[in-house]
């Protein structure tokens, strides 16, 4: 089945994108924007409406299919690519990139991934990674319909893997309502919790006694609500602020003590803090991460570290990972560009001492968001982020049913589903969509 046309439409993302080091550096709420002027390449106000754009391809069969371009919600910091304006690259999508696609065969999802990736900006370098994630997203999708298959059947086969079984856990962010949103996790039973939004002096504390008391807070109210055989695992994203109470190096007893305490607070449930610190570049931030994991575990603090600030190409995975600069590394899928590039970074934490996160970013759209849960499957990733959105409930619906659904119809094909009974079931009920799917 061919590709026969490439459609790009600008549309919305679930968040906003927000000029991070602007708000790092102090910035003041005015309800719910920040007063000031953004310090960021590309933005115009320290906080702007999310972009997405939306692309769709059309295949032989007359059948559109589709994928979304996004970026970040803290673009330009990091590394990372700038930030994503959506009518910027209308003409990108459906000039440089629709005459690379147009003809190709959509069966063959590893090749046209791999001739995207290839292409060049109209600056030099690569092509935006929010353009190559879309695109890749359309492709893989492309590539299901193509073979009656799942996006999660098609990255197992171009990856060699064997599928999770079931859901991969959830990881839900609450956003500034850390305790609003971090209650419905409990209610509803999240695996992973609750992100947190530990983003500036006032959320951290003065000594950093913000963060120790919201998680002393979380553990008591996760043995008020959650039932009795819920065993959650806490996450908290700190940005960088223990290294701005604390500063280098991290291997002293000042910044271990502080751990252990985070550690006492949060028990009995285990504890793991992203992006402890934001140095200065890659390099220093793989020393400085690998120089605390190191600290922690000589002390035996049981904190596990999250690699998420400079750590945001498949190449910058790798690093971390080769340096044992983390316990977990944060795979942030807008910023590695194709969603094949995700999948291999999962898969070079296998055999390893670091876990993979399949991350993102609230700032995506319901689409992507369902394209990055078959990536978890077919990875059998350590965790995958509920997204988009900052409100947790529609991002955690979006991503659980989608792997829900999935696992459902490989359970049906594994208990006798075969080709035969899919025949029969199309000829007794003409909408294939709903032939031999859900368990048996």
């Amino acid at each position: 089945m061919r590709i026969e046309a490439v459609r790009a439409t600008p549309g919305v993302a679930g968040f906003f994108f927000d000029d991070q080091r602007a708000i790092k550096q102090g910035a003041s709420r005015d309800g719910f924007t920040y007063e000031g002027e953004p310090v960021t390449d590309g933005f115009d106000r320290i906080r702007e409406a999310g972009e997405s754009l939306l692309v769709e391809l059309r295949l032989g069969d007359g059948r559109w299919v589709r994928g979304d371009c996004a970026a970040v919600q803290y673009s330009g910091a990091g590394g990372r690519d700038p930030r994503f304006r959506a009518d910027e690259f209308v003409s990108v999508l459906e000039g440089q990139v629709a005459d690379v696609l147009r003809g190709r065969d959509a069966t063959h999802f590893d090749e046209n991934v791999t001739a995207i990736e290839a292409l060049p900006s109209r600056e030099g370098g690569r092509l935006h990674t929010a353009v190559r994630y879309g695109v890749s997203q359309a492709l893989l999708n492309a590539a299901a319909h193509a073979t009656r298959g799942t996006p999660t059947d098609v990255l197992a086969t171009a990856l060699g893997t064997e599928p999770a079984t079931e859901p991969v856990p959830v990881f839900g962010q609450s956003g500034d309502e850390r305790y609003t949103n971090a209650e419905k996790m409990l209610v509803k039973g999240v695996p992973v919790l609750p992100h947190g939004l530990f983003n500036s002096a006032d959320a951290m504390g003065a000594d950093g006694d913000g963060l120790l008391d919201y998680l002393d807070w979380l553990s008591t109210r996760t043995d008020d609500l959650g039932r009795p055989e819920y065993e959650p695992r806490f996450h908290v994203d700190v940005y960088g602020m223990v290294g701005e109470l604390f500063g280098p190096p991290y291997d002293r007893p000042e910044v271990t003590d502080y751990f252990a305490a985070l550690e006492r607070a949060a028990a009995p449930y285990p504890l793991q803090v992203e992006g402890p610190m934001d140095a200065a570049g890659r390099a220093d931030q793989i020393h400085a991460m690998a120089e605390l994991r190191e600290a922690l575990a000589d002390a035996g603090v049981a904190v596990d570290v999250v690699a998420d600030e400079w750590c945001n190409t498949f190449d910058d995975v790798r690093r971390f990972v080769d340096h044992e600069a983390a316990d977990v590394v944060q795979i942030k899928t807008p910023d590695l560009g194709g969603v094949q590039r995700s999948a291999r970074a999962v898969r070079y934490c296998e055999g390893t001492d670091t876990r993979a996160y399949l991350g993102g970013t609230c700032n995506e759209t319901a689409t992507s968001a369902r394209a990055c849960a078959h990536v978890a499957l077919a990875t059998d990733a350590a965790q995958v982020l509920a997204k988009p959105g900052m409100g947790f409930d529609e991002g955690y619906m979006i991503v659980t049913n989608e792997m829900r659904r999935t696992v459902a119809r490989m359970d049906g094909r594994a208990t006798g589903a075969d080709a035969a009974e899919r025949r029969d079931a199309v000829r007794r009920d003409p909408d294939p969509g709903r032939a031999g799917g859900g368990r048996r």
